[in-house]
């Protein structure tokens, strides 16, 4: 199976001046663990995901005063459509991170992350009678 075929195309764009507080607020809001941060003063596309707004938090930061461009990841891998599902979960293994951007001819189309992954290889529970 394809990234293109497990990959949400619902991607949740943010600014680099959004707040850590109106970021989380976003991506609760559409269900999402990431946003790719627009930056084009820092080199393009980054990530922010769920786990760089907590461990900000949990060094007793206040959402409501940092913003995205603080704790984006700026070096981040990227995937392409046509990458194997294989591929891309040994990319997230090899660096260490749950989300990838997809990107297609420079635009961002789509975010795969492992959840994505473990339901494509997952089979579909089947409800059992009692």
């Amino acid at each position: 199976m394809l990234v293109r075929e497990a990959m949400s195309t619902v991607v949740l764009t943010i600014g680099p001046a959004h707040t850590l507080r109106q970021a989380a607020a976003l991506m609760s809001a559409r269900r999402v663990g990431a946003a790719v941060v627009l930056d084009p003063d820092a080199g393009g596309i980054g990530i922010l995901t769920e786990r760089d707004i907590l461990n900000s938090v949990g060094l007793g930061q206040n959402p409501d005063s940092e913003r995205a461009h603080a704790h984006t990841t700026t070096d981040v891998v990227f995937a392409a459509p046509s990458w194997t599902l294989e591929e891309a979960a040994s990319a997230m293994t090899h660096g260490g991170f749950r989300h990838l951007v997809v990107l297609d001819r420079g635009d961002a189309v789509g975010i795969v992350s492992v959840r994505d992954i473990i339901r494509c290889w997952t089979p579909a529970r089947q409800h059992v009678p009692a």
